[in-house]
């Protein structure tokens, strides 16, 4: 533990996962923070007068800690980004501490990056790329509940894209894993950097092809297709398989 002077900046402070946020008559925001606050981990820079520390302290005086995912309903769209850039840094930087090659402790390097001071290695964040796909079959949606889900939502097969396979070859493996079912017409959606801790999530559509739904690999505990009119529980945004589910029920796709 260590004390740095961070000065007079737009500050995205992290505890346990949740970030301080400063609430007036104005609305919610990142607090401006001057002067010194105790820190764990490197400080870093995710835009020009703003700084990211993480630190085990109460929130500073006028603020009060907020779940980074629950930040994206109060704080405007760029400060919302710079808390989510400013969160991933600080939780790679926690278990990135030590060189792989010589076991040296990492300093920072540059705003975004840590380098070995014996061997010169230099470290950067490392994204897990990331699948969701939607699969309809005529006038209905493929909805899953995953067993890691913590609310009874349904949303989108998604799934971790494996060394060696392409984006396409990853969501057809995805959804035969879990449902066993074959898909065709694999289409892109868009992207969305998911700072949970470190996803890039990509967005797919795709036709039902062929087979049943069967939870084939123990991942899902319930889903099916469903129509326009009769949906389950959604996700929330701003998940990006939200946002496919809803172009999909305002026919945009």
């Amino acid at each position: 533990m260590r004390f740095e002077n961070i000065g007079d900046k737009r500050a995205v402070i992290l505890r346990r996962g949740q970030i301080a946020l400063f609430h007036d008559e104005r609305g919610w925001r990142l607090p401006q923070c001057p002067g010194v606050i105790e820190t764990e981990d490197e400080i870093f820079h995710p835009a020009e007068g703003t700084v990211a520390i993480s630190t085990q302290c109460d929130a500073p005086e006028g603020t009060e800690y907020v779940g980074l995912r629950e930040s994206w309903r109060l704080l405007g769209r760029e400060e919302y980004l710079l808390a989510a850039k400013g969160a991933e840094l600080l939780n790679w930087a926690s278990v990135t501490r030590f060189c792989s090659g010589c076991g040296s402790r990492l300093r920072r390097n540059t705003e975004i990056s840590l380098v070995c001071p014996s061997c010169g290695r230099e470290y950067f964040p490392q994204l897990s790329p990331a699948v969701v796909v939607l699969v309809t079959k005529g006038e209905e949606a493929l909805l899953v509940h995953a067993t890691n889900f913590k609310r009874p939502f349904h949303a989108l097969v998604a799934g971790f894209v494996e060394t060696g396979e392409t984006l396409e070859e990853c969501v057809a493996r995805e959804v035969r894993e879990e449902t066993t079912l074959e898909i065709e017409d694999i289409r892109y959606f868009g992207s969305q950097s998911w700072p949970f801790p470190h996803q890039l999530m990509l967005g797919f559509t795709a036709r039902w092809k062929e087979g049943e739904v069967r939870f084939a690999d123990g991942e899902l505990t319930s889903g099916g297709f469903f129509s326009r009119d009769a949906l389950p529980e959604l996700p929330t945004p701003p998940s990006l398989s939200r946002a496919i589910i809803d172009a999909w029920i305002e026919g945009k796709l």
